[in-house]
């Protein structure tokens, strides 16, 4: 958001853990083991945004994740529970297709991109990932059509 406004976490925000990982790099004492977590925020109602962050407790790691996702929100113009036509997007090795659904027939899609679309408010719709199944990947992929899809309305 361009005006930086002070955005409080309990009005409506939905806040989805899609991944959290253990990493560990190799020092000289031995294994210095952290955590990282990907977390998608939106208000269900077009704004949705993305963090990915690391530290050495996982709440830590879920924190700084939901405060960068804080600052990543992108709106994303719908009408209705449903996007308006079928796309393919593409992020590294994965890409992902999404299609309209009828009212009623719910998310079909993966947990990660299931995550997105329940941040952003869409409810109906069916989608199949082709290639790489890496969350942070498919999220971005999303995202990206999901922000491509505002720019071709307007």
């Amino acid at each position: 958001m361009a005006n930086h406004q002070k955005i409080n976490m309990d009005q409506g925000w939905i806040r989805k853990v899609v991944t959290i990982n253990r990493i560990s790099k190799v020092v000289k004492g031995g294994r210095r083991m952290r955590f990282s977590a990907l977390v998608v925020t939106g208000n269900g109602a077009g704004l949705v945004g993305y963090g990915h962050e690391k530290a050495g407790e996982v709440s830590a790691a879920i924190a700084k994740a939901e405060k960068k996702a804080m600052k990543s929100l992108i709106k994303i113009s719908l009408e209705g529970p449903s996007i308006p036509f079928s796309f393919t997007s593409k992020f590294g090795a994965s890409r992902i297709l999404l299609k309209p659904a009828r009212k009623g027939r719910g998310l079909v899609a993966a947990k990660s991109v299931r995550a997105v679309m329940e941040a952003v408010g869409v409810s109906d719709v069916v989608t199949k990932l082709f290639g790489s199944h890496n969350p942070l990947n498919v999220v971005k992929a999303t995202l990206l059509g999901l922000s491509h899809l505002s720019e071709d309305r307007e």
